[in-house]
């Protein structure tokens, strides 16, 4: 599928997300082809329990999610390429790799260069044939050898690295600001340069996998988003999946929150958990900071008129993540 589905569309493309929905367990009951009121509750319920946008509407980042919800492991063949392959059946591969001690990165459900070489290293330990490929033989040595822990050598790895906390001059920032909240993105990014911190603005794209792969080739410590959302609220995010928490970007999340509860109204102190491309697809430790609605033109005329205090408490947030992490 390569347009936006939304309500009142109708075909083909419209009778085959419905069909895939419920194969999910979300089932719809408009018209086959027609994407009626049960149709969007049900794109709407997905993308609350995926962690996404919800907003009804099955664009590109919610229909890469349906169509790799369908994978379950031992489906296809994995293994390393380009494009890389995504799918719950590669955060299951994941997430056994990781908890029998195989560091296979973040539970992402992207078979990258971390996970392939956890996967050989899983299977010269097995004593199978090291060819980076899950397949039968591998699927059936993991079986051997029963169900993981219920830990992730991944997760204990981004906690050891926190415990000391990174002081601001040696910290590597990318932030990303959308159009409209270019202001904003300015005042952040002064404020960590005057904390000493490198930092990197960009503001020319809303592109989310563009803007992850520009992060990720900057080889930041912490990416940083500023950009409206679709609660009422404030929203800081972090990764996080039901069987993966980034501790990184949970800890900036937690502080970014706390800080900007002392300046916004109606902002909570805890943090959301998403699986926002911004978060899944960059390497480092990720937050998106939502501080008003995208249709909410009154909060955002406030939002303009607070931009220093807003920014400053952002910035506070990053500090108090990065240098003085709250890691069990």
């Amino acid at each position: 599928m390569t347009s936006v589905l939304r309500p009142g569309d109708g075909g083909e493309a419209v009778r085959d997300l419905q069909q895939r929905l419920s194969r999910l367990g979300l089932p719809s009951a408009d018209e086959l082809g027609r994407y009626g009121s049960e149709t969007e509750r049900a794109v709407r319920s997905f993308q609350e329990q995926r962690g996404l946008r919800v907003d009804g509407i099955c664009g590109p980042q919610t229909w890469s999610a349906i169509v790799e919800s369908g994978f379950r492991l031992g489906d296809r063949l994995l293994y390393h390429r380009r494009p890389m392959l995504r799918g719950d059946d590669v955060a299951t591969l994941q997430q056994r790799l990781n908890g029998l001690g195989f560091d296979a990165g973040r539970g992402d459900g992207i078979l990258g260069e971390q996970t392939a070489a956890a996967l050989r290293d899983f299977q010269r330990n097995a004593g199978i044939a090291v060819d980076g490929i899950a397949g039968p033989a591998t699927l059936a040595a993991l079986d051997r050898l029963g169900a993981p822990g219920s830990g992730s050598v991944a997760a204990v790895r981004e906690r050891e690295a926190l415990r000391h906390g990174r002081k601001m001059a040696d910290s590597r920032i990318y932030v990303s600001a959308v159009p409209g909240l270019e202001l904003l993105g300015t005042v952040v990014e002064r404020g960590l340069l005057e904390a000493g911190a490198m930092v990197l603005l960009e503001t020319l794209t809303d592109d989310d996998s563009a803007v992850a792969a520009n992060a990720n080739r900057f080889d930041a410590h912490l990416f940083l988003a500023v950009r409206p959302g679709d609660a009422d609220s404030c929203r800081c995010t972090y990764f996080a999946t039901p069987t993966f928490r980034s501790e990184g970007g949970y800890q900036v999340a937690s502080a970014m929150q706390q800080e900007l509860a002392g300046v916004l109204d109606g902002c909570g102190e805890t943090p959301w958990a998403k699986t926002y491309a911004l978060l899944r697809e960059t390497r480092m430790a990720a937050v998106v900071c939502e501080p008003v609605a995208r249709d909410d033109v009154d909060g955002m005329r406030r939002l303009v008129r607070n931009v220093t205090p807003v920014g400053d408490a952002i910035v506070r947030g990053v500090r108090r993540g990065l240098e003085e992490p709250a890691v069990e």
